[in-house]
């Protein structure tokens, strides 16, 4: 039975947010601006990559573009981890949120200004300011309901569509602003954006009570000075490797973006293997853990195909799509608010059907819908390739069709995944579990980025039906092992 009594850092639910915790308001705004920065940026990244130096960009391959934009974002989430960290054992996760924010602002600042290394000195901001913020808003999220409540999952559904009202408003004006004004214009509405949120958040802190007010296991004398001395160690060797790179003429995007992909993949497995023997945990949150390497493996996979949207679908909506409508042809990157719209309408429905469902349907089946749904669209996509070939332009309903059938794959998996995260989590890494999860986004865009490469060298039907029918498959696959897999979850629908 769930109990209706406040969990532990919840506020007085005295006033309410469409029937949820008025703390979820602040949440929600605050993620919608964080949202409206990054989508904002990203739906023009890839486009001012390989936008000729004529045209103000840097001019680079499409299949280097391509795999930046992966690498980009999976340093993003990879970063989660860290952030976690600190929230966990440093600082707790309300002052992360804060500072993150200032940080991806700043980020953001930064890439506004007209010079070609702005751009990446801003992304490194954005990486780190976006580590702390990401999981740890999320976590505060998690604080507001008990760990089993059926209005759990509903509660993470009303807050991604926060994430997608800011991802829809973003692209409409920093894609204009970018593609038909100044890229670094387009840059700079962005830093605006996430001003913003940081202002709301710290005028709606009232509403948090103590969520997320102190650190869940916080390092103390001693052990706090130990953890800090080595975390200084590793930026001073972070910034050797860099430094010896540049020596020895190595220091280029491909070789940042190919070591950036190992580290990503090779950091996953060696947390998850930390977890699992870490013998402070029971067996029954280890058990679940062994679980979640499901649920991980399947997120990201969905990932991988998924964020292909800002950087192959986004370059071919510029080459292949027909965008003029009545005399004006609307930038590319507007494509981009498709997505988020139909998020922004689909959440709610998908909020009553999971509350409606219940415990019903598992976890891992949910998962298993994601992966076949967004196979499909790549399948989809191959088809709209095909039509494409020989250079005529195709209608953007073709992309619009794509992008409705990942939001139902998104839905069926990514605010599950979120809610499955915190109830999953062994009590000694409750924020750090957020990060993990975000870190199956990171692996998943590490990885995608460099497969992406493989758009520009195969035909591209070739190229999305592969990957379609991969997913398809996959999905099936989770079908077939979720009684397994819900056995190891131990008591967690």
């Amino acid at each position: 039975m769930t109990s209706d009594a406040p969990a532990a850092g919840r506020p007085p639910a005295e006033r309410t947010f469409f029937g949820h915790p008025r703390a979820l308001a602040t949440l929600f705004l605050t993620e919608m601006w964080e949202r409206f920065s990054f989508y904002g940026m990203r739906a023009i990244l890839v486009l001012y990559l390989t936008a000729t130096v004529a045209e103000d960009g840097l001019g680079m391959r499409d299949s280097t573009a391509n795999a930046v934009y992966g690498t980009y974002n999976a340093m993003v989430y990879l970063m989660a981890l860290p952030g976690g960290w600190v929230a966990d054992r440093l600082i707790g996760a309300r002052r992360c949120v804060l500072w993150g924010g200032i940080v991806i602002a700043c980020g953001h600042y930064v890439m506004a200004v007209p010079t070609t290394w702005s751009v990446f000195a801003g992304m490194t901001l954005i990486v780190l300011g976006t580590g702390l913020l990401k999981p740890n808003i999320s976590t505060m999220v998690g604080d507001l309901y008990d760990r089993d409540s059926p209005r759990r999952d509903a509660g993470f559904s009303l807050f991604y569509m926060g994430i997608n009202l800011g991802g829809f408003i973003a692209p409409l004006i920093t894609g204009f602003l970018g593609e038909k004004v100044n890229w670094h214009l387009g840059f700079g509405a962005a830093a605006i954006g996430m001003t913003f949120g940081v202002i709301q958040y710290v005028l709606g802190g009232r509403n948090l009570g103590d969520a997320g007010e102190r650190p869940a296991d916080p390092l103390l004398g001693a052990d706090r000075r130990r953890a800090l001395t080595r975390a200084g160690v590793a930026v001073v060797v972070a910034v050797l490797v860099v430094a010896a790179l540049a020596v020895a003429g190595l220091f280029t995007v491909n070789t940042v973006v190919n070591l950036l992909t190992v580290a990503t993949v090779l950091i996953t497995v060696g947390y998850f293997a930390r977890i699992l023997v870490d013998r402070e945990i029971s067996d029954t949150e280890r058990s679940r853990m062994k679980a979640y390497v499901w649920l991980f493996v399947f997120a990201a996979s969905f990932w991988l195909i998924y964020d292909q949207a800002g950087s192959v679908l986004n370059i071919f909506a510029a080459n292949n799509i027909d965008r003029h409508v009545f005399g004006f042809t609307f930038p590319a990157s507007w494509l981009q608010s498709v997505n988020p719209i139909l998020i922004i309408i689909g959440a709610p429905l998908f909020a009553l059907l999971w509350l409606r469902l219940g415990h019903r349907v598992s976890t891992p089946v949910k998962f298993a819908v994601g992966l076949v749904l967004n196979g499909l669209s790549f399948v989809l996509m191959a088809a709209a390739a095909q039509a494409a070939v020989g250079g005529d332009l195709v209608s953007p309903w073709w992309l619009v069709a794509v992008f409705a059938i990942q939001v139902a794959g998104e839905l069926s998996l990514s605010p599950v995944g979120l809610s499955a995260t915190t109830r999953l989590a062994p009590v000694k890494y409750a924020s750090q579990m957020m990060g993990l999860w975000f870190l199956a986004t990171a692996v998943g865009d590490a990885i995608g980025g460099q497969v992406a490469r493989l758009a520009e060298s195969w035909p591209e039907p070739v190229y999305f039906l592969t990957f379609g029918a991969a997913s398809v498959l996959l999905g099936l696959g989770a079908v077939m092992f979720a009684r397994q897999i819900r056995h190891l979850m131990a008591g967690i629908h």
